[in-house]
């Protein structure tokens, strides 16, 4: 079988991968259901995709807090897409424009989202978190790639090459946190920030993917879909960009308004300001084996490095002053 070329660092990690799962991994998994005519069908995932979490290696640790660090939280409860919220448009990044994503999204929060949303019927849409949070979280759907799901011969879905059944996840965790050398101050209501890249897999650059098992703490990974033991969750984590240019709500790029702490201090650059750190934790119930894959663009071959996070806050500014408040003060709420 002739194994799809990889970025440097995973390609010897992924043959690594494949000796330790062994010789009946290198045949790609296949979906059980017929493929509609007409779909577009792109290759991908591969065994060489998935890697037993015991073989990821340990992360370094965070950077331990100053005198001035803001160490509480704040959660934001929203549940976890019982609704059944999904479309396959981005807001954020291609506004006004149908299967901007070439891929489908799962949905907390604002009830109302789709191409067509403005900030004004933002603000006026229903919303599945607590406290009147009508903020706007997204991510690609995970699926079981061994069973066919309704949208496979729809944009997003098997048009674009993600064939498989939409798993909704067991958990969905929403943490506001702190900056370890400084508070935070509020986000402006309609910033705008997304995390990952979801083309990584060909521009090799602002990959986020941070993948790991509910069971073995410590090990992450960004280039493999883990292999979890036995009993043990899949679990996804989006940790946002938290150093705000005190300016815009959104940029070009996405990205130059809002950037990450320095990896060694958690300081944030100069001219930005620390802004609360939003972490979402996905955790899902999965298939034995390599039975799941995350939505993509097609090019992208549904890698899991590609995998992404948005984030539209649609706060009322009193409940983005309470959380502020929190995390400065050190108090989990």
């Amino acid at each position: 079988m002739n194994v799809r070329e990889r970025p440097w660092t995973v390609i010897a990690a992924g043959v690594l991968g494949i000796v330790s799962i062994g010789a009946a991994a290198l045949v790609a998994t296949v979906i059980s259901t017929p493929v509609p005519t007409g779909s577009v069908v792109r290759p991908g995932p591969i065994a060489a995709d998935y890697l037993p979490i015991e073989e990821v290696p340990v992360v370094l640790s965070a950077p331990a807090p100053g005198p001035n660090a803001s160490t509480g939280s704040f959660t934001s409860p929203c549940g976890r897409n019982l609704e059944g919220h999904r479309n396959s448009d981005n807001v954020i990044t291609a506004p006004g424009l149908s299967n901007g994503a070439h891929h489908v999204h799962d949905y907390v929060g604002n009830l109302s989202v789709d191409r067509t949303s403005t900030e004004s019927s933002l603000a006026a849409g229903g919303t599945t978190c607590n406290l009147d949070d009508r903020s706007v979280y997204f991510w690609p759907v995970l699926r079981d790639i061994r069973h066919g799901d309704a949208d496979a011969d729809r944009p997003g879905g098997g048009q674009d090459g993600n064939l498989g059944r939409i798993l909704t996840p067991a958990r969905v965790s929403i943490h506001f946190l702190g900056n370890p050398r400084a508070p935070v101050t509020p986000m402006p209501r309609f910033l705008r920030i997304v995390t990952g890249n979801a083309k990584a897999a060909t521009t090799g650059v602002n990959a986020r993917a941070r993948w790991s098992c509910s069971g073995t703490p410590g090990r992450v990974s960004g280039a493999f879909y883990p292999l979890c033991p036995y009993g043990q969750l899949v679990q996804r984590t989006g940790e946002f960009p938290s150093c705000w240019n005190s300016t815009d709500i959104d940029s070009k790029t996405h990205r130059t308004h809002v950037t990450f702490p320095e990896p060694a201090t958690g300081a944030c650059p100069v001219g930005t300001v620390a802004i609360p750190r939003l972490r979402v934790t996905l955790a899902y119930q999965v298939p034995p084996g390599r039975s799941y894959a995350i939505d993509s663009f097609p090019d992208q071959e549904r890698r899991p490095l590609t995998d992404h996070f948005d984030f539209l806050n649609v706060m009322p500014e009193s409940l983005m002053r309470e959380a502020v408040g929190c995390i400065n003060a050190g108090r989990n709420c």
